[in-house]
């Protein structure tokens, strides 16, 4: 679990004041986010995943390692957009946002039913790509409430 300090400041950002929380510091961290049974489950009817250890108890408790259902790798992912609201807001003069992608994801540990978890940003770089673009690269790890391990790191 990430314990350094928290350097959020405060919004609404520019890109100059983005830029000088680059580096190794933590900028924020999000709120805690609870994955129940029903997230899990609208999920896997959402991209058609019904593998039994996200929706049958009785058979994840008795056939896996986990002792519960466990959260899909793509819905954590898939959370880190919220994440990032929670942690950056505003921006300065944004129209809007999208999505560019991740450079590296690692899933190195499940999300149990009914587990915590959040997002811890580090911002790598804040390059401007053009006249009205900027393009944001951070180090991010998904925190599983009360456990050392995380549940993901991306970049």
């Amino acid at each position: 679990m990430i314990k350094n300090i928290i350097l959020k400041p405060k919004g609404p950002f520019s890109l100059k004041k983005l830029a000088g929380f680059t580096g190794d510091k933590i900028i924020g961290k999000s709120k805690w986010i609870k994955i129940d049974q029903e997230i899990i489950s609208d999920f896997a009817n959402v991209t058609m995943d019904d593998q039994f250890i996200h929706l049958d108890h009785e058979r994840a408790v008795k056939e896996t390692p986990f002792g519960s259902t466990i959260a899909h790798g793509f819905l954590i992912l898939s959370l880190c957009t919220k994440f990032f609201v929670d942690v950056i807001g505003p921006i300065k003069n944004e129209k809007m946002g999208i999505n560019y992608g991740f450079n590296k994801v690692r899933f190195v540990n499940p999300v149990k039913c009914n587990d915590k978890i959040r997002g811890v940003f580090k911002l790598r770089e804040v390059s401007k790509r053009s006249q009205s673009e900027i393009l944001f690269n951070h180090n991010l790890i998904v925190e599983i409430e009360g456990i050392e391990k995380p549940a993901m790191v991306c970049e």
